[in-house]
């Protein structure tokens, strides 16, 4: 998504450089009407009347227009002006009032009544006559529910005189009904190397045309992996799956090819490679239609593919958020996760997720919860502080995933503590550095007691994760004793507790001197190695450029 960030005043120009968007300053309207069609939103700092008065005369429609979003002087309100559901002028508004810490006024009325946005659920495409269902519903009648697959939507049907269809095919438009089109369809691709870029779209397009089925339900695109980069396949501008010709053989298909068996060693292409990438319980509804040097096929799933997203929410504040984690979140069926990491994301959560929080501990429930849900077709996002690979849940989900079916599992990286201590200390990790819990919990003291001693004679700085609690009060200082053993006492000490987030605290110190009672289990510590050295208050490990 490209946010343009346009500022007027001084005020508004400091506003914008805390945003991770470009920014612009000086004349707003010459700006806007400039850059009305190549971004994808603007966030706006000044006053709504003047961004009315700039904004209204470009107004086109809400499927072209760009998403504008206002920051008023003082950056304490932001406010969504246009552009609020399928422009993503409302998630952009809380995205944004997030790293001001200001406070979002959504005044779109399915969000203030807590109701589904239904252009905007994750996971579908809505079409129809969305403001006049919404306005029913508003109105305490909620829509009828009809299908015409077995989709699961996050929301009751009610009795009203609204409809919402739950479908792939195509709708005609009809007052007071939409259709919500999942995806549920996969086109499978056979090419010849010289295949013209736009002949499978055109051919996909006119196959599902004829067989009453909708674009908008197209989820990817599968081929053989020799086609997976061929301009013919990434022109859908879906997701790509690719497979070698030895899996793609072993899938029965009604129109095999001899031919095509001779030159790459399967019969089929198009049909098995959608069949295969639909996965169990899919069926054929497009068979092989022929272009001059391409085939396509159409396969419908036999219900959501669930996916499990275990994404990192950075060290605390939604401004060391990465975009990705934010994705996650917003597009989650599910999410789940120690109650503090999900309260540290309620500003993407949607009134329609459903959210688990389990208290800390809990580990192995959290990721059997997430996984067997994944498995009943859901997408979750099971959140972690930090980096979901440092000390977090990543290694335990993969480890558990082939007993629940091994669903497809992304792990989402984030800022990690280690990295956002060192950031505020200086660059104490700037060379070779460890990583290292004292936590004996899970594992024995004597195996961190030897991984220590490694630390200490290898001269590398390091970073204490867990390093004291109320349980474990004696670790950090006979970690500190180690440590003693193989450097000075004068080597320097960093201690950040609540590191990027609301009572932040750092304290720099030295080995000989630190204090362990000033330490908790919110605190990470870095000890610096022998090159270690304060300059100008900070803790700083060279790397030898300046030497």
């Amino acid at each position: 998504m490209t946010v343009l960030s346009v500022s007027i005043t001084e005020a508004g120009r400091a506003t914008a450089r805390r945003l991770a968007y470009a920014t612009a300053h000086g004349d707003l309207g010459a700006t806007v009407r400039a850059r009305w069609g190549d971004v994808d939103a603007f966030v706006l700092c000044c006053a709504t009347g003047v961004a009315v008065r700039v904004v209204g005369p470009l107004l086109a429609g809400k499927d072209a227009d760009p998403a504008v979003v206002c920051v008023d002087e003082t950056a304490t309100f932001v406010v969504p002006l246009c552009g609020g559901h399928g422009g993503g002028a409302n998630d952009l508004a809380r995205e944004v009032a997030a790293v001001l810490d200001a406070t979002p006024v959504v005044t779109t009325a399915t969000d203030a009544a807590g109701l589904p946005t239904l252009d905007a659920l994750p996971g579908f495409v809505a079409t129809g006559d969305v403001a006049g269902v919404a306005r029913h519903w508003l109105d305490g009648s909620p829509p009828r529910v009809q299908r015409t697959l077995d989709w699961p939507v996050p929301f009751d049907g009610g009795n009203g005189p609204a409809t919402v269809v739950v479908t792939d095919r195509t709708v005609d438009g009809v007052p007071g009904t939409v259709a919500l089109h999942p995806p549920s369809l996969v086109v499978g691709v056979g090419a010849a190397s010289d295949s013209p870029e736009e002949e499978a779209v055109d051919l996909a397009h006119r196959a599902l045309a004829e067989a009453g089925l909708s674009p908008h339900s197209l989820a990817l695109v599968a081929t053989i992996d020799r086609r997976s980069g061929d301009p013919v396949v990434t022109s859908f501008g879906l997701p790509v799956r690719a497979f070698a010709a030895a899996a793609l053989a072993g899938v029965a298909v009604p129109n095999p090819s001899p031919a095509v068996a001779a030159e790459v060693g399967t019969a089929s292409v198009a049909e098995a490679a959608a069949l295969l990438a639909a996965g169990p319980g899919a069926e054929l509804v497009v068979s092989k239609r022929k272009g001059t040097a391409s085939t396509v096929a159409v396969a419908r799933r036999a219900g959501p593919e669930g996916t499990v997203a275990v994404a990192g929410l950075g060290p605390g504040h939604p401004r060391h958020r990465t975009p990705a984690a934010t994705a996650a979140v917003r597009a989650a069926d599910v999410v789940i996760g120690y109650g503090p990491y999900v309260d540290q994301c309620a500003d993407l959560v949607a009134p329609t997720t459903c959210v688990v929080r389990s208290p800390i501990g809990d580990e192995v429930e959290r990721c059997t919860e997430a996984l067997a849900r994944a498995c009943a077709g859901a997408r979750v996002a099971l959140v972690c502080s930090g980096d979901p690979g440092v000390f977090a849940m990543a290694t335990l989900v993969h480890e558990l995933a082939p007993s629940f079916g091994a669903p497809p599992v992304d792990v989402v990286p984030g800022v990690t503590a280690a990295s956002a201590a060192a950031a505020l200390l200086g660059a104490p990790l700037a060379h070779d550095h460890a990583v290292v819990s004292l936590s004996d919990l899970l594992t024995p003291w004597e195996v961190i007691e030897r991984r220590l001693r490694a630390v200490a004679s290898g001269d590398l700085a390091v970073a204490l994760y867990n390093p004291r609690s109320a349980r474990r009060s004696w670790q950090l200082d006979a970690a500190r004793s180690i440590l003693l053993q193989e450097r000075p006492a004068d080597t320097p000490v960093g201690i950040v507790t609540d590191a990027c987030r609301a009572g932040e605290h750092v304290v720099l110190t030295t080995l000989g001197d630190f204090d362990a009672e000033a330490v908790g289990m919110l605190s990470l510590v870095v000890v610096g190695s022998s090159t270690t050295t304060v300059v100008g208050g900070r803790m700083v490990t060279p790397r030898g450029y300046a030497t």
